[in-house]
């Protein structure tokens, strides 16, 4: 936790690098934000030595692997109001747009308990009112208020993602899925009437590495 703690000089160097980063990107963050975004990878740091939430160890590398990669999506969800975000994890990206866009409702389900219970301790101790944490299959899911984006991180096959959350999708929303490569095998299987409208490559920050968006809207006849 060191690295993280408020007031240190690791800190500092930790912070120093995500602030260059944002500085790259299409976004605008407040220094309460960006200090809201290090205590949430103080925690994920925390909780990892015992729930194994992310094989990345270093803090460098957990700000460009965790934080920019994430930062460097949200502008692509200009607009949204209510997203949810499958197979959340550790937070990511859900977490990050939670933080990035207090305006915005956002939802992360996953089914693993302690990820869950890491994700509703996020949540209480940054004060993020606009954030709900579901413990379940989002097979099972069911809401009052459908969602008008629904992401994901490296959760599934596209397939396998669209099949599962379909009915939570507001009419006329989209799915928007951050991946790293995006394999044409795996597009070309997405079932009627779900079609990729784009694929944006994505350059995150000090990461020599193939991001992609997906973007995938139900086609109508």
């Amino acid at each position: 936790m060191k690295f993280f703690d408020r007031g240190t000089p690791a800190r500092e160097v930790v912070a120093d690098v995500l602030k260059q980063g944002i500085k790259q990107l299409p976004l605008e963050l407040s220094e309460a934000q960006v200090a809201q975004l290090l205590d949430y990878l103080a925690l994920l740091n925390k909780w990892n030595s015992v729930y194994n939430l992310t094989s990345v160890r270093d803090p460098l590398e957990m700000v460009k692997l965790h934080l920019l990669d994430s930062l460097t999506a949200v502008s692509a969800f200009a607009g949204a109001t209510n997203v949810l975000d499958v197979g959340a994890g550790g937070g990511l990206p859900g977490m990050v747009l939670a933080i990035s866009c207090p305006d915005m409702k956002v939802s992360m389900i996953d089914t693993v308990h302690k990820k869950t219970a890491f994700l509703n301790q996020v949540k209480a101790e940054l004060g993020l009112s606009n954030v709900t944490v579901y413990t379940k299959k989002v097979q099972d899911l069911e809401v009052k208020t459908k969602f008008d984006v629904i992401t994901s991180r490296a959760f599934a096959d596209l397939s396998d993602f669209v099949n599962w959350s379909g009915h939570l999708l507001a009419e006329g929303g989209q799915y928007i899925a951050l991946k790293g490569t995006a394999p044409a095998e795996e597009r070309e299987r997405l079932p009627a009437p779900w079609k990729v409208q784009k694929l944006q490559p994505l350059a995150v920050p000090g990461l020599d590495a193939e991001r992609h968006l997906v973007f995938i809207k139900a086609e109508t006849e």
